[in-house]
């Protein structure tokens, strides 16, 4: 069992902890994020500092958030940190990361995410993004290339059209389970997502969009005529300019803003009885 164990540090497994520790993957994630003194940033799960003294080296100072009790005090404990650290001792899925915004500035967010909870928290992050400047995040390689999929491919689903109705997102670095401690059983890959400027969105709202998508993905192997059949009929959806035989998959994100758009002017009840428990959990296929 001391595999778990890296710097005096015993990984809990709630938290999803795996520790980064080859140098060579942390100097290429560090040249990735680019810190700079003027930046406004903002590690999530700083953990035992590994992109934290790099980053907080090159930029001077750093704002992390941290769940984990025993680590957020070792960090306030730390010889060379401590100074340059902003540290909060709270869960990021529940955290308000508007409060960290500077006037006439946004911010860069970075992290080496639980891999258990990538997903709602990235969701979370997106409520947060006309205020991002950008994002570099290490995540499962398979949920990097869900949400970087093109459509049409089979990795295309729910994450891939909500990642990319909120921002362009480009792989940047692929990492191998020895980088870390202890070893994660899967590959791993960093994220590059550059918010679009408000003005560059579809008018839409993100939670009617989202349920469109868990509407299509949930049944992904069926026609648009069926995954829809909740809330449209083939004739609406046509009307739509979509072609009602095609799967969720074929479709691009702007033909679902489209269809999340027209659902909006449908009365309240159309919306309302859409069922509740499409919520997918975090590992899910869409």
């Amino acid at each position: 069992m001391t595999d778990n164990v890296h710097q005096g540090h015993r990984a809990r497994k709630r938290f999803g902890q795996n520790f980064l520790h080859d140098p060579h993957v942390i100097g290429r994630i560090v040249k990735a994020i680019a810190p700079k003194p003027t930046d406004c940033l903002v590690e999530i799960g700083p953990g035992l500092g590994a992109l934290t003294e790099p980053v907080a080296a090159a930029a001077g100072k750093l704002t992390v958030v941290e769940l984990d009790r025993d680590l957020a005090e070792r960090l306030q404990q730390h010889p060379q940190l401590a100074s340059k650290l902003q540290i909060f001792q709270a869960d990021a899925m529940k955290f308000d990361f508007e409060q960290l915004v500077q006037p006439g500035q946004k911010l860069k967010v970075f992290g080496n995410l639980p891999y258990n909870i990538s997903t709602p928290l990235l969701f979370h992050l997106f409520e947060f993004a006309d205020s991002i400047e950008n994002m570099h995040f290490m995540l499962q390689k398979e949920v990097v290339d869900r949400m970087t999929a093109p459509h049409g491919s089979k990795t295309y689903g729910r994450l891939s059209v909500m990642t990319q109705f909120y921002c362009q997102a480009m792989p940047v670095v692929q990492v191998g389970p020895g980088a870390f401690k202890p070893a994660p059983k899967v590959d791993s890959a960093v994220v590059r997502l550059i918010p679009f400027n408000k003005a560059m969105r579809a008018d839409v709202d993100p939670a009617i969009l989202n349920r469109v998508c868990l509407e299509a993905f949930n049944q992904r192997r069926k026609t648009l005529r069926n995954c829809f059949s909740n809330f449209a009929t083939a004739e609406q959806i046509s009307a739509l300019g979509i072609d009602p035989t095609l799967r969720p998959e074929q479709l691009p994100v702007s033909d679902f803003v489209k269809i999340a758009q027209w659902l909006a002017t449908q009365d309240v009840a159309t919306i309302a009885n859409l069922q509740d428990n499409l919520l997918l959990e975090d590992n899910d296929e869409s």
